[in-house]
């Protein structure tokens, strides 16, 4: 989806109230832009972030964080909705949830080069 922030530089610490733009391509490369805002933050725990513009009817992202043997356990809570009716539907199916996939899987590797793999008991 081509993320690109726009509004750097971005703050070292993450606030509640910070706005974040993004520029995104979601669909055949046209650029859209994307604003979220982080609602809610306890350092080293979680955050959340919400869209207040962009591509989605509704964004709410909830990161819960936590040590693990070895690195770093990430787990996301996305809830979302598409506009259009049953054309953010038919979207969806074919490309949003796919889309999706890459960038939790994108992320996921990111944060394992920048953590470390967690080892299994």
């Amino acid at each position: 989806m081509n993320f690109r922030v726009t509004n750097e530089p971005i703050a070292e610490h993450m606030y509640p109230g910070q706005i974040i733009a993004y520029k995104v391509s979601p669909v055949a490369g046209l650029p859209l832009r994307w604003v979220t805002e982080i609602t809610h933050v306890e350092e080293k725990k979680y955050f959340v972030d919400e869209q207040r513009q962009g591509p989605y009817k509704m964004w709410h992202h909830e990161h819960h964080i936590e040590a693990a043997p070895g690195g770093v356990l990430m787990q996301d809570i996305v809830s979302y909705a598409l506009p259009l009716g049953p054309l953010g539907t038919l979207a969806h199916s074919l490309f949003v949830r796919r889309q999706l996939d890459e960038i939790f899987d994108f992320r996921h590797r990111a944060i394992e080069q920048q953590f470390g793999k967690i080892k299994q008991p």
